[in-house]
């Protein structure tokens, strides 16, 4: 009897093999593959329209373990054709490899598994009326967004939810969107639980990864708490998905299978039939328009835990205020600080960028370094002593001679987070102070260093953006933010919404335990109407504004972009090609077709980078039209599209 078997490789159609096994659709399967054997799974149908003669091979054996749901099938034929990404490579992201699967340790999941309890969380009204709204309709598919100031005890209306879930025997999945997150977010599911999660993201052992897979098809796992990857996981018996901090923008896969694993998991939940949470403090626009078009289910906790204030903010106008030479610190702020520190708060300085100085220059030759591979300037680190390319990992040492005369002789531009700790450390001497970003935030002794930052025992953190994703700092009660991009958007479709996000995030770290705070702008782009909305303690009243704005211009969510990027070793060739791709492409589309033009980041890892913008109609006839297209068009050699369904960044 023939079978059709996908295989997790770059091909969008399964082979067909045969056997005298008795298979049924989802059966894993190994199967001779070229000179190698493979794990392949029997799919829904055969490959369509092809007229090669080939030898039909034999199937070699039938793999202990579960099959792949119809459900699932169902999700992964859909992800291939919304996303134009071959189904062989949708499959790849559900098997952890593509040889043996196989493995069990019984002890592994004796504490991984739900026990029936009755844990007595005292909820406010806020979020009793929350949690009814969420359980009122968790018995099929349907979005429910909770909304809530950070600090209003979301995590606990929707640990309660997931409870309900995990009482009836279903599994549970909850998308965090940084790794660096899980250690503390799973204590408190311990806590709340009295029993582990499965953790799952690419820190995971391959070892570990393969007896979680197999615990989770099996149903022996109750949840998993993971990253984007984790969506992909082969569930039993799947209950409830929660993506928490659903508008982070790190839940966008840009590399290898292009996906936003918030949009992904709707699905899944759909053709799953369960219900899904989106849990945030200020909703992405996509989100807010679908609560405002009753799409989504929606409900808010306006209270904080404990009554806790939001903080106060003030801004340090830098137009008015003189800063020392090679200084980053007003004296004003420096009193701010002193005032607070005096009370034993916790102080943090953000600012967005990793590393010393984003650009090094020669006083002498005035040459700035940039990254041989990448059209971006190193970043000097001064704490490894190298410059580092934050996109292909280049390194190379800072010392070099100089074409004037002996060695370079630098002057650094701009600060990172080294050059600002650096200049804490001299304003405030007797001070403990750490630096937290995922330079320093994921190694071994990150777990030490938190507990360090909860117990107040480092007084000053100067911290990146991993900051503002969910942590409980108890003490930390000042804020200094540099360089907040107050200005206009440029080119980044989504600037002033992650502004409000990050601002919303960022103040949520602030008085978390009923203290007064502060959150202090220090900025030389000073822009009244912009702080304003950003700082509103009702963002939707931003959000309004950046809906009218998206619809007047056809812009997402209101229209469907798709970007296409092409990249190849050799500028002219790659320029020529792309205006031929467009022609091929004009006319064939739904959508119009715009460019092409280059990368903002025109050369990454040593390949040129051109840019096309498809725009078009808001339903997959636009990925099938293009699809049918990109298969009918020859490339020259060395020349590679990527293609990227609802782009957030255009770099």
């Amino acid at each position: 009897m023939k079978f059709p078997i996908l295989l997790p490789n770059i091909f969008n159609h399964p082979f067909t093999y045969e056997s005298d096994i008795k298979l049924k659709i989802g059966d894993f399967v190994e199967v001779p593959f070229g000179k190698t054997k493979i794990t392949g799974v029997v799919w829904d149908d055969f490959e369509k329209n092809s007229s090669k003669k080939f030898k039909i091979k034999k199937i070699i054996s039938k793999l202990d373990i579960p099959s792949l749901k119809k459900s699932t099938l169902d999700f992964l034929n859909w992800f291939s054709e919304y996303n134009i990404v071959p189904k062989g490579m949708a499959l790849k992201l559900v098997l952890i490899s593509s040889k043996d699967l196989k493995s069990t340790d019984q002890k592994f999941y004796d504490s991984l598994i739900f026990n029936r309890h009755d844990n007595l969380i005292n909820l406010t009204n806020d979020q009793n009326k929350s949690l009814q709204q969420i359980n009122s309709s968790n018995e099929k598919f349907n979005v429910h967004v909770l909304q809530g100031t950070t600090g209003s005890g979301k995590t606990f209306v929707y640990f309660e939810a997931l409870k309900n879930i995990l009482n009836k025997g279903f599994q549970g999945l909850i998308l965090l969107p940084e790794i660096g997150l899980t250690s503390q977010f799973e204590k408190k599911f311990i806590e709340f639980f009295k029993f582990k999660p499965a953790i799952w993201h690419s820190g995971i052992t391959k070892k570990n990864k393969k007896i979680i897979w197999n615990g989770i098809i099996r149903g022996k796992i109750s949840v998993v708490i993971g990253a984007r990857s984790s969506l992909f996981l082969p569930f039993k018996n799947l209950g409830l998905i929660i993506v928490d901090e659903e508008h982070d923008q790190s839940y966008k896969q840009d590399e290898g299978v292009i996906y936003h694993a918030r949009d992904m998991a709707i699905s899944r939940a759909s053709f799953e039939k369960i219900p899904i949470n989106l849990i945030t403090s200020v909703p992405s626009v996509e989100t807010y328009e679908n609560i405002k078009k009753k799409k989504y289910n929606f409900s808010r906790l306006e209270q904080r835990y404990q009554n806790a204030s939001l903080p106060n903010f003030e801004i340090i106008n830098l137009n008015h205020v003189r800063l020392q030479k090679q200084s980053w610190l007003s004296k004003e702020i420096i009193q701010k600080v002193n005032f607070h520190l005096e009370k034993k708060d916790q102080v943090l300085f953000f600012l967005n960028r990793r590393g010393f100085s984003p650009n090094v220059l020669c006083k002498k030759c005035l040459s700035s370094f940039s990254c041989p591979n990448c059209s971006i300037n190193l970043v000097y680190h001064k704490i490894k002593n190298n410059l580092l390319c934050h996109y292909c990992g280049f390194k190379t040492s800072l010392i070099r001679s100089c074409s004037q005369d002996g060695n370079c002789d630098f002057m650094f531009s701009g600060p990172g987070v080294e050059r600002i700790t650096e200049e804490v450390k001299k304003k405030f001497p007797n001070k403990k102070i750490e630096i937290f970003s995922s330079d320093t935030m994921n190694k071994k002794g990150s777990k030490e260093k938190l507990e360090k930052i909860i117990n107040n025992e480092i007084e000053i953190l100067v911290g990146t953006q991993l900051i503002s994703k969910g942590f409980h700092f108890p003490h930390l009660n000042c804020i200094v933010v540099f360089d907040i991009d107050l200005s206009s958007h440029g080119h980044d479709l989504r600037g002033a919404e992650k502004n409000l996000q990050l601002y919303h995030q960022l103040s949520g770290r602030a008085g978390r335990t009923g203290q007064s705070s502060t959150v202090y702008f220090q900025t030389y782009n000073y822009n009244s109407t912009i702080i304003n909305d950003i700082t509103n303690k009702n963002p939707d009243i931003f959000l309004e504004k950046e809906v009218e704005i998206r619809k007047k211009n056809n812009l997402p969510p209101f229209q469907r972009f798709i970007s296409l990027i092409l990249t190849g070793p050799n500028e002219n060739k790659l320029e020529k090609e792309a205006i031929k791709f467009k022609l091929f492409l004009k006319n064939k589309l739904i959508g119009k077709v715009l460019g092409p033009v280059n990368a903002p980041i025109f050369r990454l890892k040593g390949r040129y980078r051109v840019r096309l913008l498809i725009r078009g109609p808001k339903n997959l006839k636009l990925q099938k039209s293009l699809s049918a297209v990109i298969n009918k068009y020859k490339f020259l050699p060395g020349i590679k599209l990527s293609v990227d369904v609802d782009p957030i960044s255009f770099n």
